[in-house]
C-alpha cells in the first residue's frame, strides 16, 4: 500500500448514497466503456462472465449498497467505504469478516491510464466481479484471517502474496495467457504491458516465491506470478500462509528487478 495518498475519499450520506460530480461520472463512464473494449482476450473468461454478472452502469458510478448486494446473492461478501489508505490490520479484519474495503474517490483524467492509488473504478470494476467466485471469495477470505494471525513483522511480507494474485496475477487459460488482477484490469496501460510487452518476468506462481519477492507500486510491475485456475487460489485458501512466510523468511529476499527510486 502506498504510504501517501495525494486523493480524499467521499463519504457516504445518513442513507449511505456517495454523491459524485458530472465530471466523475464522466470519468467512470470513460473508464469503462475504454476497459470493456480491451478486455477480450485478455482478461480470463472467469472475470469476463463476472464482470457481466455485476452489470454495472456505465453512466454513472455504482453505489456500494447495490455492489454488496449482488455479492451477498453469490458468496456473502459486501462492499464498504474506507479511506483511501487504512492499516493492515483493518485490511486483514475486513477480509476475514467478508468485507471487501473501498476508496470512494475516482481518478483525476491525467492518472487515466494508471494510478498507484485504489480509486473507486479499482475497487468496483477490478476487483468485486471475481468475489462472486465462490473460490477466489474463499483465498480472500483465508487472506485476510492469515493477516490476522501473523505477526506484525510479516504484514509486508504477505502483502506480497496478494500483490502477485489479486492485484496483478496472470492466469494460463487454453486459449492463451490472460489475467484476472484487479490492478491490471482496471488500467488501460498495464492491461496491454502485463500480457504484451516482452520486458517483465512471467513466472509460474509458486507462493513461497511469490512471498520472496519486492515490487514497486508506482510502476509497471517487472514480474508477474501465473496460476492455470482459480482452484489453485482455492488450494492455496486450505494451505498454512503463515507456515510458507516463515519458509519465505528463511529463505530470503530475492533481488530487486526494477530500478530503485532515487534519493532526493
Amino acid at each position: 500500500m502506498p504510504k501517501s495518498c495525494t486523493y480524499a475519499s467521499k463519504t457516504p450520506d445518513a442513507r449511505g448514497v456517495i454523491h459524485y460530480t458530472d465530471e466523475e461520472h464522466q470519468v467512470w463512464q470513460e473508464l469503462i466503456t475504454t476497459q470493456q473494449a480491451m478486455l477480450p482476450g485478455r482478461a480470463c473468461d472467469e472475470y469476463v462472465q463476472a464482470l457481466q454478472l455485476m452489470d454495472f452502469p456505465h453512466d454513472r458510478i455504482p453505489q456500494l449498497p447495490e455492489v454488496s448486494a449482488v455479492l451477498m446473492d453469490h458468496t456473502g461478501w459486501s462492499v464498504a467505504p474506507v479511506p483511501a489508505l487504512i492499516e493492515f490490520t483493518e485490511f486483514f479484519q475486513m477480509l476475514a469478516a467478508r468485507r471487501f474495503p473501498a476508496a470512494t474517490f475516482i481518478r483525476r483524467r491525467e492518472d487515466m491510464a494508471y494510478l498507484q492509488e485504489p480509486d473507486i473504478f479499482h475497487e468496483i470494476f477490478g476487483h468485486t466481479p471475481l468475489l462472486t467466485d465462490y473460490r477466489f471469495a474463499a483465498f480472500a477470505e483465508a487472506y485476510g484471517k492469515a493477516g490476522l494471525a501473523a505477526d506484525r513483522q510479516d504484514h509486508a511480507m504477505l502483502a506480497r502474496l496478494f500483490w502477485f494474485t489479486v492485484e496483478f496475477g496472470l492466469l494460463q487459460s487454453p486459449q492463451g495467457l490472460r489475467t484476472y488482477g484487479a490492478g491490471i484490469v482496471s488500467s488501460p496501460g498495464e492491461l496491454v504491458y502485463a500480457l504484451e510487452s516482452d520486458l517483465p518476468q512471467r513466472k509460474r506462481l509458486e507462493p513461497v516465491d511469490a512471498l520472496r519477492t519486492p515490487y514497486r507500486i508506482d510502476i509497471y510491475q517487472t514480474v508477474y506470478f501465473i496460476i492455470e485456475s482459480f482452484d489453485e487460489l482455492y488450494a492455496l485458501a486450505q494451505r498454512d500462509l503463515i507456515g510458507l512466510i516463515r519458509e519465505a523468511r528463511r529463505l530470503g529476499m530475492h533481488a530487486p528487478t526494477y530500478p530503485l527510486k532515487e534519493i532526493a
